[in-house]
């Protein structure tokens, strides 16, 4: 029984593909908050000097982490049966190829958003892995194109046949963090109280400027929509998660102002939901007064969520406007991140502990759920790019 109860406390090792500027300035000081509750085992970037500089600043909170690099650090993390879990932060146009080679293995993955951005025309999965490593090496630009619904799709129809094929289902995990974000949380409760919806608004007017430290992200630049889409799947999860319905149909109008950014940069579209509420949704990549918000009206009450700060904390401010006239506010700092990493830990613990009986898996984190915030995107680009033509958002 001592060993039982040995063998149930001990803690997941997971491995972390890729070493930009996410991983150091996210990933890892976030892991190291919650150190306790796993083993980061290695790091792995497409050059050697890339994976070191990640691991050395991973090593003052993981002692022992292994650098590793190429195709031959990749295959090695693959196939190392003591890591249970992967997280891949990578260029978005590489993800799905590599995630879906990992639960091929077993690994569970906390794959980043978005769920799935673009599909090169003739890839096999090793030879886009292959030509990631050599491609990004020599500097050489791919031209890919826009086609996530039809990715979305072949990527789900591969993990359900690698699942049919293995005992135990690996978990695919897109990190959405706006869905673990308290305010989103709280205000979806209060949507209960105002009644049938009336009007919803998404207003998006970001700072994508030279700045930024993805300003020059070349995966984000060499396809069409690369930034809205990157950036929009934010927005459309807090839309999604705040109305709990899904979005039907759309009709937008895309255009190309700043000359810095790629095209489109400014999106605006209708939305239908399938309560029958229809919205806005207005993004601008690069506005000089950044301002985020979200806001549903309702037959008795308001809620709205907008992004600012209060006593140097970033987070949100939520309002809610009662039938009476009444108003209550609340703030929210930024803690989505945090969640959703304990949750996926928590998530291969259990797969690991549980193996061969079931177990439940965090809906907000799913592959699925993130494949339906891209598709809403994805549909308004295709409207965008057919001038406003009505575009049915496809079902996952």
């Amino acid at each position: 029984m001592a060993g039982t109860a040995g063998m149930a406390k001990e803690k997941p090792q997971l491995a972390i593909l890729g070493a930009g500027i996410f991983v150091r300035n996210q990933y890892i000081p976030r892991l190291a908050e919650i150190s306790h509750l796993f083993n980061l085992k290695a790091i792995w970037s497409r050059t050697e000097e890339s994976a070191r500089r990640a691991v050395e600043n991973a090593s003052k909170y993981f002692p022992g982490v292994l650098c590793k690099w190429g195709v031959k650090g990749l295959d090695e993390i693959i196939h190392d049966d003591s890591i249970p879990g992967v997280a891949v932060v990578l260029a978005g146009h590489t993800q799905v190829d590599i995630s879906l080679r990992l639960l091929k293995a077993g690994k569970h993955v906390l794959q980043e958003k978005p769920a799935a951005a673009c599909k090169y025309d003739a890839f096999s999965i090793e030879s886009s892995i292959l030509s990631y490593i050599s491609v990004v090496n020599t500097a050489m630009v791919l031209q890919w194109r826009l086609n996530a619904a039809s990715e979305l799709e072949t990527a789900l129809a591969r993990y359900n046949a690698i699942c049919a094929n293995l005992s135990d289902q690996p978990i695919w995990a897109v990190a959405e963090n706006y869905r673990f974000e308290p305010a989103f949380v709280e205000s979806k409760k209060l949507i209960a109280e105002i009644g049938d919806m009336m009007s919803v608004q998404v207003i998006v007017e970001g700072s994508m400027n030279s700045s930024n430290p993805y300003f020059s992200s070349t995966w984000r630049r060499n396809y069409t929509g690369g930034f809205i889409l990157d950036m929009g799947v934010h927005f459309i999860a807090g839309l999604r998660m705040l109305v709990g319905c899904e979005v039907v149909s759309v009709s937008a109008m895309t255009t190309h102002v700043d000359p810095d950014l790629p095209p489109p940069d400014n999106l605006s579209s209708l939305f239908q939901l399938e309560n029958g509420c229809s919205g806005v949704f207005v993004m601008v990549v690069s506005s000089r007064s950044p301002q985020i918000l979200w806001r549903v009206v309702g037959l008795k009450g308001t809620v709205q969520i907008e992004r600012g700060h209060i006593d140097g904390q970033h987070g949100y401010l939520v309002l809610f406007f009662s039938a009476d006239g009444q108003r209550k506010s609340s703030f929210y700092p930024f803690s989505g991140v945090d969640a959703e990493l304990k949750t996926f830990i928590h998530d291969v613990s259990q797969a690991t502990h549980k193996k061969g009986s079931d177990y439940e898996v965090e809906p907000r984190l799913s592959f699925l759920e993130g494949a339906r915030d891209v598709a809403i995107l994805d549909a308004m680009l295709e409207s965008g790019s057919k001038q406003g033509a009505l575009v049915q958002v496809k079902k996952f």
